[in-house]
């Protein structure tokens, strides 16, 4: 099962303090090459400007891309421009892209996009959230335009919801958007009212929310939205902050859970979808947590020929 990464993810330089560091992206392959030495690393390609267009407004692109800062400067309180950022967020964007067109295109079914920055709070025209691309967004955008598909599902199960991406598709009933989330936590979005044109699924959950609650609730609530909807291709925003670990929240899963969530999606994809299911990194700040986090996703993802 091929991972797409590149090394440009490891230039954008966020600061020493920054939660989201370059040091996370070398602990994920660091722990994937041990743990699978057989890993098939794919160089990421970057996206093109048309495909970031699909989902992003030029204001953002021109933000992004033609800054060209020389220095480490802020967009927002969180969120970071460094002179490595551009080729950092179009690779991170590319590898959605084309795992897409691999898994459509026969050589496999899944494939792990080990990128960086994270791309699930960004907006079309804001980038927020450590995020500078919705580089999961436009993997979905290209499904549509490439393989006329007419039924995605994006699942995402970072500690933070994704806001960039509901609102980029919450009036797009071609495209399922769910996530569980703590709540209340940054960005103050995903209440199960949110539900677009009924293509919007949330479910938030309480601070202290342990394996066994959040397995029923994916088990109860969102397994069963995904399985009714019948998704072409499933694409998994795949933050791992919701680890007990993690700094930056206060979910309490192992690393089994993230495992056994993998696993649930993979037999919906092979059950709806000839198994196609790109998954995408997010979030999750402790290495460790992100290194036991990335290997039982991973292994889940490689259970069955893909």
């Amino acid at each position: 099962m091929p991972v797409f990464s590149h090394a440009s993810a490891l230039d954008h330089d966020t600061g020493p303090e920054h939660a989201e560091r370059p040091e996370r992206l070398a602990a994920v392959i660091e722990a994937l090459r041990a743990a699978f030495p057989d890993l098939d690393l794919r160089q990421a390609p970057a996206a093109t400007r048309g495909q970031l267009l699909r989902v992003h407004d030029e204001s953002l692109l021109q933000t992004v891309l033609e800054s060209k800062p020389t220095g480490r400067i802020p967009l927002d309180a969180d969120t970071v421009l460094s002179p490595g950022s551009a080729l950092a967020a179009l690779h991170a964007a590319g590898a959605g892209v084309a795992a897409v067109d691999l898994v459509f295109g026969g050589d496999a079914t899944r494939a792990f996009c080990a990128v960086r920055p994270p791309g699930h709070h960004a907006t079309r025209d804001i980038a927020m959230g450590f995020c500078l691309f919705n580089s999961i967004a436009v993997a979905a955008a290209h499904a549509l335009d490439r393989y006329g598909l007419t039924r995605v599902s994006i699942v995402d199960f970072d500690v933070h919801h994704g806001n960039g991406t509901q609102a980029i598709f919450d009036a797009e009933p071609r495209v399922q958007y769910l996530s569980s989330h703590q709540w209340p936590l940054y960005p103050d979005t995903g209440q199960r009212s949110e539900r677009g044109v009924g293509n919007i699924v949330n479910l938030p959950l309480p601070p202290g929310t342990g394996s066994e609650p959040f397995r029923a609730a994916w088990r109860e609530r969102l397994l069963p939205e995904i399985d009714a909807f019948a998704p072409q291709l499933v694409l998994v925003s795949a933050g791992f902050d919701a680890h007990r670990r993690d700094p930056l929240a206060q979910l309490e899963l192992e690393a089994a859970d993230f495992g056994w969530l993998t696993g649930e999606l993979v037999a919906l994809a092979d059950r709806h979808a000839e198994g196609r299911l790109v998954s995408m990194l997010e979030g999750g700040y402790d290495l460790q947590a992100l290194r036991e986090c990335s290997v039982a996703h991973l292994h889940a993802l490689r259970a069955s020929p893909g």
